[in-house]
């Protein structure tokens, strides 16, 4: 029987180039799970193991490894950082039971951090803090404190200080023993001593010690009291204090030190076994009924409870599909029948194996408290629950945004569109945040994700994983369609020549839509005195809902309307289902037109990072891009502006950014909300739509 005291299951993340990567290879060396370190900018990094992640120097996908220090076992998930993957942060954070949040000692907190740690206070998740590259030039720890406070409105608690900072950092303070430990410059991590604190810091360590001493009593009474009354606690009873404060989200203790020469990364892994909850430590996983309403069960973590587990990642490779597992309560083992809950159907465990990056082991069993990967699953999703056919119950599933941005795609040849079809599916699987859906009319194939970037990866993959030539169209952003006008009127579908005719009439409204559900389509019937049977209402319904596909003014999707039911005449022998369908279709391209129909655009919520030097040119260029500026913040490095711009004006930026700034100007962006875009750019939508029209018609 496994202590589940001793599982971690943590994951890394941070903003892109904090160095989430190159710490979790540091881990993995230090704890002896691999003898070599890869270097992500060499493109050798073991979680890095995507072709597209060894060029770009950035992670893709989430990778889930584990290790072993000081008896206890690590479940780690290394984590993107771009703003484009964020699905993989918040899929992952789901079924971590803490993290590691990395920052830049000389960023601090950029933009893809705070949306990360939002993500992390969402998902209740305890975490520690590791600051960075602390030998890199302009890097301040202070400073990066003080940024945890004011922009995530979290509360660091130091547990270690910096010795020497930039070329002279050679390690760091331990404010819990009041010792240093010191690296020597052979760059290995285990070439270090432990000494007395330099001189010139003792009183500097003291202040910090005392800080965190009264913010660990805080977590228990009697200690407070003792504490009070000049009794100091011991190290063992402030570790315990430290914990529960860590567990319940108080405060979130604070290390330091530069992964890349191998500096302070031990402390690092202690603060995880330290302070960071075992499975059966955080608060169960909540049971819901098929409609997602909570029935009031829970998951205990316990291999002896009927088996909870939930699919949180499809990951296809040269061996088959792999579904990443999180198990929550009991046991599963190879060939094991389980219930897919969301399908209803069972599935049979193929095989069970533990990954290491991309390298595995296969093991007989695994129980409550695992993270696994299981092979031979043929129905299983992202978010699906997997339990125990006699015992079946739901986990909460994930919900994932909308994609905002799309481009066309065609393969070269015929050959070429037989594998882009399983290669297309395989990519959906894996990745809830992509779709693929086929234009009628052309027969093209439009894949939809949550930025340029995304897709960009998305079409490297089709040409390089799977070897398709493709031709791929401009980028196009997913506009929607409202009205502004309710608007009462009348339809009657009559169709009678020999033999049994059609005959369906409606009277009704439609109407803007304003939901605090956030549902977009309302189906309301007042009919009295069966003028319409009750039995054709729901197809009426179903049928004005199923036109919102497709908007009158442009074609793309319509929401926030209600449509009501008032009344209308029906015939005894001519009408039928079909012919009530017919008059709602009618009638959805009559009114419509009518209700002052309006294009709707998303708006993005953009983060800019630029010397304080190009400020100026960089607002400049926002503001052209029919941008508004949120608010300017001024940091050690430059200063960031938050705006909120349409995204259709947001193609190609990266390269305007980096030209105004010599290179030196970062940007994330995410999707905020839509908006009506303004006359100019709907008449010009409009336009556009209509030729796409005409040719296809040609």
């Amino acid at each position: 029987m496994t202590d589940l005291s001793t599982y971690r299951n943590i994951g890394i993340f941070a903003h892109v180039d904090a160095g989430k990567t190159t710490t979790t290879e540091r881990i993995l060396k230090l704890t002896g799970k691999i003898h070599k370190t890869g270097e992500v900018h060499d493109g050798a990094a073991t979680t890095d193991f995507m072709e597209q992640e060894q060029e770009r120097g950035i992670t893709i996908q989430s990778a889930a490894t584990s290790c072993f220090w000081d008896g206890h076992r690590f479940n780690i998930i290394d984590t993107p950082g771009h703003v484009d993957f964020t699905i993989e942060v918040y899929r992952s954070l789901k079924v971590l039971d803490g993290g590691i949040g990395v920052f830049c000692g000389s960023g601090g907190v950029e933009p893809q951090s705070e949306t990360n740690w939002r993500y992390a206070n969402n998902s209740k998740v305890a975490r520690v803090i590791f600051v960075n590259k602390l030998d890199r030039l302009g890097a301040d720890f202070y400073s990066v404190v003080d940024q945890v406070k004011n922009v995530l409105a979290a509360k660091p608690l130091v547990m270690v200080l910096p010795i020497g900072i930039e070329d002279e950092f050679k390690g760091v303070v331990d404010l819990l023993t009041m010792k240093a430990w010191i690296w020597d410059d052979s760059g290995l991590p285990e070439n270090y001593e432990i000494t007395d604190i330099p001189a010139d810091m003792v009183e500097k360590a003291q202040q910090y010690r005392e800080t965190l001493i009264e913010t660990a009593v805080e977590q228990d009474d009697d200690l407070l009291e003792a504490y009070l009354e000049g009794e100091e606690p011991s190290i063992e009873d402030l570790k315990r204090c430290i914990r529960k404060g860590t567990i319940a989200l108080a405060f979130f203790p604070t290390f330091c030190g530069s992964a890349y020469k191998n500096k302070g990364i031990q402390n690092v892994l202690n603060g995880v076994v330290d302070y960071l909850p075992s499975p059966t430590e955080v608060p169960p996983q909540p049971e819901v009924d098929l409609e997602g309403n909570e029935t009031g069960e829970f998951a205990i973590v316990d291999p002896n409870e009927p088996l909870r587990a939930l699919a949180f990642k499809i990951m296809d490779d040269r061996y088959g599909a792999l579904t990443f597992t999180r198990i929550y309560s009991g046991r599963i083992a190879k060939g094991d029948t389980v219930l897919n809950t969301y399908t209803g159907k069972t599935e049979r465990i193929g095989r069970i194996v533990e990954m290491h990056a991309n390298s595995r082991e296969e093991i007989d069993s695994a129980q409550a408290g695992d993270i696994v990967a299981l092979l031979g699953m043929k129905n299983t999703q992202t978010g699906h629950t997997l339990a125990d056919p006699k015992d079946p119950a739901t986990l909460e599933p994930m919900v994932f945004p909308d994609p905002v941005i799309s481009i066309a795609i065609a393969a070269k040849d015929k050959a070429g569109t037989e594998k882009m079809g399983i290669a297309l599916g395989k990519m959906i699987a894996e990745d809830p945040s992509f779709s693929v859906e086929t234009d009628p009319e052309t027969g093209e194939s439009i894949m939809k994700g949550m930025g340029e970037l995304h897709l960009d990866i998305k079409v490297d993959i089709l040409k390089r994983t799977h070897g398709i030539d493709v031709i791929v169209g401009k980028p196009q952003v997913a506009y929607k369609e409202t009205i502004t006008k309710a608007v009462d009127d009348s339809y009657t579908h009559k169709k009678q020549t020999g033999g049994s005719g059609q005959f369906g009439k409606i009277d009704y409204s439609i109407e803007p839509l304003v939901s605090e559900e956030g549902e977009t389509y309302e189906f309301e019937s007042v009919v009295t005195g069966g003028n319409v049977p009750r039995e054709y209402w729901q197809a009426i319904g179903n049928a004005f809902g199923k036109m919102m596909v497709e908007g009158t003014l442009a074609g793309y999707p319509l929401v926030n309307v209600k449509f009501t039911l008032r009344d209308g005449a029906y015939h005894a022998v001519d009408s039928s289902t079909m012919a009530f369908e017919a008059a709602t279709r009618a009638a959805y391209r009559q009114s419509i037109p009518k209700a002052a129909p309006q294009l709707l655009e998303p708006i993005m919520k953009v983060d800019v990072f630029t010397p304080e030097d190009n400020v100026g040119d960089v607002i400049g260029d926002l503001n052209r891009r029919r941008g508004m500026i949120k608010n300017q913040e001024k940091g050690a490095m430059g200063v960031r502006v938050k705006a909120e711009i349409p995204l259709a004006e947001m193609f190609g930026y990266i390269g305007d950014l980096r030209t105004i700034t010599s290179g030196r100007g970062q940007f994330s962006m995410e999707f905020s909300h839509y908006s009506p875009a303004p006359k100019n750019v709907a008449d010009e939508v409009i336009a556009e739509a209509q030729a796409r029209k005409e040719a296809r018609h040609a």
